[in-house]
Protein backbone atom coordinates (compact mmCIF):
# COMPACT_ATOMS: atom_id res chain seq x y z
CA UNK A 1 0.00 0.00 0.00
CA UNK A 2 1.49 3.34 -1.06
CA UNK A 3 2.19 6.16 1.41
CA UNK A 4 2.46 9.82 0.39
CA UNK A 5 3.34 12.73 2.67
CA UNK A 6 1.95 16.12 1.62
CA UNK A 7 4.38 18.87 2.57
CA UNK A 8 2.66 21.81 0.87
CA UNK A 9 1.91 22.88 -2.66
CA UNK A 10 2.58 20.23 -5.27
CA UNK A 11 3.49 22.47 -8.20
CA UNK A 12 4.02 26.21 -8.58
CA UNK A 13 4.87 27.28 -12.12
CA UNK A 14 4.39 30.44 -14.14
CA UNK A 15 1.51 30.37 -16.64
CA UNK A 16 2.55 31.30 -20.18
CA UNK A 17 -0.39 32.11 -22.50
CA UNK A 18 -0.71 29.69 -25.39
CA UNK A 19 -1.38 32.70 -27.66
CA UNK A 20 2.35 33.42 -27.74
CA UNK A 21 3.15 30.19 -29.60
CA UNK A 22 0.18 29.93 -31.98
CA UNK A 23 0.86 28.92 -35.57
CA UNK A 24 -2.45 30.52 -36.66
CA UNK A 25 -3.03 33.80 -34.76
CA UNK A 26 -6.60 34.71 -33.85
CA UNK A 27 -8.14 37.35 -36.08
CA UNK A 28 -11.59 38.16 -34.78
CA UNK A 29 -13.56 39.74 -31.96
CA UNK A 30 -13.26 37.12 -29.20
CA UNK A 31 -12.60 33.43 -28.60
CA UNK A 32 -12.24 30.85 -25.86
CA UNK A 33 -10.96 27.30 -25.39
CA UNK A 34 -12.55 25.47 -22.46
CA UNK A 35 -12.20 22.00 -20.99
CA UNK A 36 -15.73 20.60 -21.01
CA UNK A 37 -15.62 18.41 -17.89
CA UNK A 38 -14.79 21.14 -15.38
CA UNK A 39 -15.37 24.30 -17.45
CA UNK A 40 -11.79 25.45 -16.98
CA UNK A 41 -10.62 28.11 -19.44
CA UNK A 42 -7.52 26.95 -21.29
CA UNK A 43 -7.03 30.21 -23.20
CA UNK A 44 -8.96 33.01 -24.85
CA UNK A 45 -9.28 36.64 -25.83
CA UNK A 46 -12.03 39.14 -24.89
CA UNK A 47 -13.87 36.25 -23.25
CA UNK A 48 -16.49 38.51 -21.62
CA UNK A 49 -17.25 40.65 -24.67
CA UNK A 50 -21.03 40.62 -25.27
CA UNK A 51 -22.61 40.64 -28.73
CA UNK A 52 -25.34 39.02 -30.81
CA UNK A 53 -24.39 35.35 -31.15
CA UNK A 54 -26.61 34.48 -34.13
CA UNK A 55 -27.57 30.82 -34.63
CA UNK A 56 -25.18 29.27 -32.13
CA UNK A 57 -27.85 30.32 -29.61
CA UNK A 58 -29.90 27.45 -31.05
CA UNK A 59 -28.02 25.11 -28.71
CA UNK A 60 -30.20 26.58 -25.95
CA UNK A 61 -33.32 26.09 -28.09
CA UNK A 62 -32.29 22.47 -28.57
CA UNK A 63 -31.56 21.61 -24.95
CA UNK A 64 -34.76 23.26 -23.69
CA UNK A 65 -36.79 21.11 -26.09
CA UNK A 66 -34.92 17.91 -25.21
CA UNK A 67 -35.48 18.49 -21.50
CA UNK A 68 -39.17 19.34 -21.78
CA UNK A 69 -40.77 17.22 -24.53
CA UNK A 70 -40.61 13.68 -25.87
CA UNK A 71 -38.80 13.48 -29.20
CA UNK A 72 -41.53 11.28 -30.69
CA UNK A 73 -44.11 14.05 -30.24
CA UNK A 74 -45.77 14.90 -33.56
CA UNK A 75 -45.99 18.63 -34.24
CA UNK A 76 -48.51 20.12 -36.66
CA UNK A 77 -46.99 23.09 -38.45
CA UNK A 78 -49.13 26.24 -38.17
CA UNK A 79 -48.79 29.89 -39.14
CA UNK A 80 -46.12 30.37 -36.46
CA UNK A 81 -43.61 29.66 -39.23
CA UNK A 82 -44.55 33.02 -40.76
CA UNK A 83 -42.43 34.56 -37.98
CA UNK A 84 -39.29 32.88 -39.39
CA UNK A 85 -37.11 33.85 -42.31
CA UNK A 86 -33.59 33.11 -43.45
CA UNK A 87 -32.27 29.55 -43.29
CA UNK A 88 -34.94 26.87 -43.06
CA UNK A 89 -35.91 23.25 -43.57
CA UNK A 90 -38.86 24.27 -45.76
CA UNK A 91 -41.76 22.93 -43.74
CA UNK A 92 -45.26 24.16 -44.60
CA UNK A 93 -48.46 24.93 -42.76
CA UNK A 94 -50.35 21.69 -42.20
CA UNK A 95 -47.26 19.46 -42.26
CA UNK A 96 -46.93 16.93 -39.47
CA UNK A 97 -43.38 16.38 -38.27
CA UNK A 98 -41.79 14.82 -35.20
CA UNK A 99 -39.94 16.91 -32.63
CA UNK A 100 -36.91 14.73 -33.37
CA UNK A 101 -36.94 15.80 -37.03
CA UNK A 102 -37.37 19.43 -36.01
CA UNK A 103 -34.35 19.21 -33.70
CA UNK A 104 -32.15 17.70 -36.39
CA UNK A 105 -33.34 20.36 -38.82
CA UNK A 106 -32.58 23.00 -36.19
CA UNK A 107 -29.04 21.86 -35.45
CA UNK A 108 -27.86 20.49 -38.82
CA UNK A 109 -29.48 23.02 -41.16
CA UNK A 110 -30.03 25.89 -38.70
CA UNK A 111 -33.71 25.95 -39.63
CA UNK A 112 -35.41 29.07 -38.27
CA UNK A 113 -38.79 27.59 -39.20
CA UNK A 114 -37.86 24.56 -37.09
CA UNK A 115 -36.86 26.85 -34.21
CA UNK A 116 -40.17 28.70 -34.01
CA UNK A 117 -42.20 25.49 -34.32
CA UNK A 118 -40.14 23.88 -31.55
CA UNK A 119 -40.84 26.90 -29.36
CA UNK A 120 -44.58 26.76 -30.13
CA UNK A 121 -44.75 23.00 -29.48
CA UNK A 122 -42.87 23.09 -26.18
CA UNK A 123 -44.25 26.26 -24.58
CA UNK A 124 -47.46 26.93 -26.57
CA UNK A 125 -46.12 30.31 -27.68
CA UNK A 126 -42.73 31.84 -28.48
CA UNK A 127 -42.52 34.42 -25.63
CA UNK A 128 -43.05 31.69 -23.03
CA UNK A 129 -40.33 29.59 -24.66
CA UNK A 130 -37.94 32.55 -24.57
CA UNK A 131 -38.72 32.87 -20.85
CA UNK A 132 -37.67 29.23 -20.46
CA UNK A 133 -34.42 29.98 -22.28
CA UNK A 134 -33.66 32.90 -19.98
CA UNK A 135 -34.63 30.91 -16.89
CA UNK A 136 -32.14 28.21 -17.90
CA UNK A 137 -29.47 30.87 -18.46
CA UNK A 138 -30.06 32.14 -14.91
CA UNK A 139 -29.98 28.58 -13.55
CA UNK A 140 -26.60 28.02 -15.21
CA UNK A 141 -25.36 31.44 -14.01
CA UNK A 142 -24.74 32.70 -17.53
CA UNK A 143 -24.57 36.30 -16.37
CA UNK A 144 -23.73 37.81 -19.78
CA UNK A 145 -26.54 36.05 -21.63
CA UNK A 146 -30.00 37.28 -22.64
CA UNK A 147 -32.29 35.56 -25.13
CA UNK A 148 -34.99 37.32 -27.14
CA UNK A 149 -35.95 34.56 -29.60
CA UNK A 150 -35.34 30.85 -30.36
CA UNK A 151 -33.67 31.50 -33.74
CA UNK A 152 -30.72 33.85 -33.21
CA UNK A 153 -32.05 36.36 -35.75
CA UNK A 154 -31.18 39.94 -34.83
CA UNK A 155 -32.49 42.15 -37.64
CA UNK A 156 -35.45 43.51 -35.65
CA UNK A 157 -33.71 43.76 -32.26
CA UNK A 158 -30.34 43.04 -30.71
CA UNK A 159 -30.92 39.30 -31.01
CA UNK A 160 -29.60 36.83 -28.47
CA UNK A 161 -26.74 38.43 -26.54
CA UNK A 162 -23.91 36.47 -24.94
CA UNK A 163 -20.14 36.07 -24.59
CA UNK A 164 -17.83 33.30 -25.75
CA UNK A 165 -17.34 32.39 -22.08
CA UNK A 166 -21.06 31.93 -21.44
CA UNK A 167 -21.62 30.06 -24.70
CA UNK A 168 -18.79 27.65 -23.89
CA UNK A 169 -20.29 27.00 -20.45
CA UNK A 170 -23.71 26.44 -22.02
CA UNK A 171 -22.18 23.95 -24.46
CA UNK A 172 -20.45 22.17 -21.58
CA UNK A 173 -23.87 21.80 -19.92
CA UNK A 174 -25.53 20.57 -23.13
CA UNK A 175 -22.67 18.12 -23.64
CA UNK A 176 -23.87 16.22 -20.55
CA UNK A 177 -27.02 15.21 -22.45
CA UNK A 178 -26.59 12.12 -24.68
CA UNK A 179 -29.48 13.09 -26.97
CA UNK A 180 -27.93 16.49 -27.60
CA UNK A 181 -24.56 14.86 -28.32
CA UNK A 182 -26.13 12.43 -30.78
CA UNK A 183 -27.81 15.25 -32.70
CA UNK A 184 -24.83 17.61 -32.99
CA UNK A 185 -22.44 14.79 -33.92
CA UNK A 186 -24.59 13.67 -36.87
CA UNK A 187 -23.12 14.42 -40.31
CA UNK A 188 -26.17 13.32 -42.33
CA UNK A 189 -29.76 12.77 -41.22
CA UNK A 190 -32.71 11.30 -43.12
CA UNK A 191 -36.09 12.54 -41.90
CA UNK A 192 -38.20 9.90 -40.20
CA UNK A 193 -40.93 10.39 -42.79
CA UNK A 194 -38.38 10.09 -45.60
CA UNK A 195 -39.12 13.60 -46.88
CA UNK A 196 -35.59 14.91 -47.02
CA UNK A 197 -31.94 14.36 -46.15
CA UNK A 198 -30.01 16.98 -44.21
CA UNK A 199 -26.24 17.46 -44.10
CA UNK A 200 -24.60 19.21 -41.16
CA UNK A 201 -23.31 22.73 -41.86
CA UNK A 202 -20.52 22.18 -39.32
CA UNK A 203 -17.69 21.34 -41.74
CA UNK A 204 -15.38 20.41 -38.88
CA UNK A 205 -17.37 17.19 -38.40
CA UNK A 206 -16.26 15.88 -41.78
CA UNK A 207 -12.85 17.57 -42.00
CA UNK A 208 -11.48 16.89 -38.50
CA UNK A 209 -11.56 13.39 -37.06
CA UNK A 210 -11.75 14.49 -33.41
CA UNK A 211 -14.70 16.86 -33.79
CA UNK A 212 -17.79 15.59 -31.96
CA UNK A 213 -20.26 18.40 -32.55
CA UNK A 214 -20.96 22.09 -32.79
CA UNK A 215 -23.12 24.81 -34.30
CA UNK A 216 -22.53 27.47 -36.92
CA UNK A 217 -23.99 30.97 -36.97
CA UNK A 218 -24.08 34.12 -39.07
CA UNK A 219 -25.97 37.39 -39.29
CA UNK A 220 -24.87 40.73 -40.72
CA UNK A 221 -24.79 42.14 -37.18
CA UNK A 222 -23.03 39.23 -35.46
CA UNK A 223 -20.82 38.19 -38.39
CA UNK A 224 -19.54 34.60 -38.21
CA UNK A 225 -20.03 32.74 -34.94
CA UNK A 226 -18.93 29.15 -34.36
CA UNK A 227 -19.00 26.77 -31.42
CA UNK A 228 -17.46 23.28 -31.68
CA UNK A 229 -16.42 20.36 -29.50
CA UNK A 230 -13.60 17.86 -29.98
CA UNK A 231 -12.44 14.77 -28.10
CA UNK A 232 -9.06 13.06 -28.03
CA UNK A 233 -7.79 10.56 -25.46
CA UNK A 234 -10.84 11.14 -23.23
CA UNK A 235 -10.20 14.90 -23.14
CA UNK A 236 -13.17 16.99 -24.33
CA UNK A 237 -12.54 20.59 -25.39
CA UNK A 238 -14.91 23.37 -26.51
CA UNK A 239 -13.96 26.32 -28.72
CA UNK A 240 -16.13 29.38 -29.39
CA UNK A 241 -15.22 32.18 -31.82
CA UNK A 242 -16.94 35.46 -32.70
CA UNK A 243 -16.31 37.25 -36.01
CA UNK A 244 -13.43 35.01 -37.07
CA UNK A 245 -13.14 34.79 -40.85
CA UNK A 246 -11.10 31.56 -40.85
CA UNK A 247 -13.00 30.02 -37.95
CA UNK A 248 -12.97 26.36 -39.05
CA UNK A 249 -9.22 26.45 -39.68
CA UNK A 250 -8.61 28.27 -36.40
CA UNK A 251 -10.70 25.75 -34.42
CA UNK A 252 -8.91 22.73 -35.89
CA UNK A 253 -5.45 24.23 -35.41
CA UNK A 254 -6.30 25.23 -31.85
CA UNK A 255 -7.56 21.77 -30.98
CA UNK A 256 -4.36 20.20 -32.28
CA UNK A 257 -2.15 22.56 -30.28
CA UNK A 258 -4.16 22.09 -27.08
CA UNK A 259 -4.33 18.31 -27.39
CA UNK A 260 -0.55 18.23 -27.87
CA UNK A 261 0.11 20.43 -24.84
CA UNK A 262 -2.54 19.22 -22.39
CA UNK A 263 -1.32 16.04 -20.73
CA UNK A 264 -2.87 14.04 -17.92
CA UNK A 265 -0.68 14.39 -14.83
CA UNK A 266 -1.08 12.15 -11.80
CA UNK A 267 -0.95 14.24 -8.61
CA UNK A 268 -1.78 11.51 -6.09
CA UNK A 269 -1.81 7.74 -6.27
CA UNK A 270 -4.28 5.57 -4.41
CA UNK A 271 -3.09 4.90 -0.87
CA UNK A 272 -2.28 6.63 2.42
CA UNK A 273 -1.49 10.35 2.45
CA UNK A 274 -0.35 12.48 5.38
CA UNK A 275 -1.17 16.14 5.95
CA UNK A 276 -0.34 18.12 9.11
CA UNK A 277 0.56 14.93 10.99
CA UNK A 278 -2.77 13.28 10.17
CA UNK A 279 -3.20 10.28 7.90
CA UNK A 280 -5.95 9.82 5.31
CA UNK A 281 -6.82 7.14 2.81
CA UNK A 282 -7.37 7.91 -0.87
CA UNK A 283 -9.25 5.17 -2.74
CA UNK A 284 -8.33 6.36 -6.24
CA UNK A 285 -5.71 8.25 -8.21
CA UNK A 286 -6.14 12.01 -8.64
CA UNK A 287 -5.16 13.32 -12.09
CA UNK A 288 -5.46 16.65 -13.88
CA UNK A 289 -5.10 17.69 -17.52
CA UNK A 290 -2.48 20.44 -17.66
CA UNK A 291 0.06 22.16 -19.84
CA UNK A 292 3.71 22.07 -18.73
CA UNK A 293 3.51 25.77 -17.90
CA UNK A 294 0.33 25.59 -15.79
CA UNK A 295 0.32 26.36 -12.09
CA UNK A 296 -1.25 23.61 -9.96
CA UNK A 297 -2.09 24.25 -6.30
CA UNK A 298 -3.30 21.72 -3.74
CA UNK A 299 -5.10 22.53 -0.50
CA UNK A 300 -6.59 20.26 2.13
CA UNK A 301 -9.72 21.25 4.11
CA UNK A 302 -12.55 19.37 5.81
CA UNK A 303 -11.39 15.94 4.62
CA UNK A 304 -11.27 17.23 1.03
CA UNK A 305 -8.36 17.63 -1.35
CA UNK A 306 -8.95 20.72 -3.50
CA UNK A 307 -6.99 20.95 -6.77
CA UNK A 308 -6.69 24.37 -8.46
CA UNK A 309 -5.33 25.01 -11.96
CA UNK A 310 -4.14 28.56 -12.62
CA UNK A 311 -6.10 29.67 -9.52
CA UNK A 312 -9.32 28.02 -10.74
CA UNK A 313 -10.62 25.08 -8.62
CA UNK A 314 -10.94 22.05 -10.88
CA UNK A 315 -11.44 19.13 -8.49
CA UNK A 316 -12.65 18.39 -4.98
CA UNK A 317 -12.12 14.84 -3.72
CA UNK A 318 -13.20 13.39 -0.39
CA UNK A 319 -10.63 11.45 1.63
CA UNK A 320 -11.20 9.16 4.62
CA UNK A 321 -9.33 9.50 7.94
CA UNK A 322 -6.99 6.52 8.15
CA UNK A 323 -7.03 4.11 11.10
CA UNK A 324 -5.97 0.52 11.74
CA UNK A 325 -9.45 -0.87 11.07
CA UNK A 326 -9.61 0.90 7.71
CA UNK A 327 -6.05 -0.23 6.99
CA UNK A 328 -7.00 -3.86 7.63
CA UNK A 329 -10.01 -3.50 5.28
CA UNK A 330 -7.81 -2.02 2.57
CA UNK A 331 -5.27 -4.84 2.92
CA UNK A 332 -8.05 -7.39 2.49
CA UNK A 333 -9.39 -5.47 -0.52
CA UNK A 334 -5.93 -5.47 -2.13
CA UNK A 335 -5.53 -9.19 -1.47
CA UNK A 336 -8.86 -10.20 -2.96
CA UNK A 337 -9.38 -7.58 -5.70
CA UNK A 338 -5.88 -6.28 -6.49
Amino acid sequence: MKYIKIIGLIISLTFIPLDSIKTIPFQGKSYIVMEASNQIVIEGSNQDYIQSVASISKIMTCIIAIENMELDTIVTVDDTINEAWGSGIYIHIGDKISLRDLLYGLMLRSGNDAAVMIAKAVAKDIPKFVDMMNDKAKELELHSTTFSNPTGLDEEDNGNQSSVYDMARLMAYCHQNPIFNEIVSTEKYIREDGNGTWHNKNKLLTNYEYCIGGKTGFTKKAKRTLITMARKDDLDLIIVTFNCGNDFEFHQNNYEECFDLLKETKLFSRGIIEFKQKQYYLDFDICVNKKPTDKVDVSFTNNEIVISLNNQPVSKQKVVPYNYFLGFKMILKDLFYG
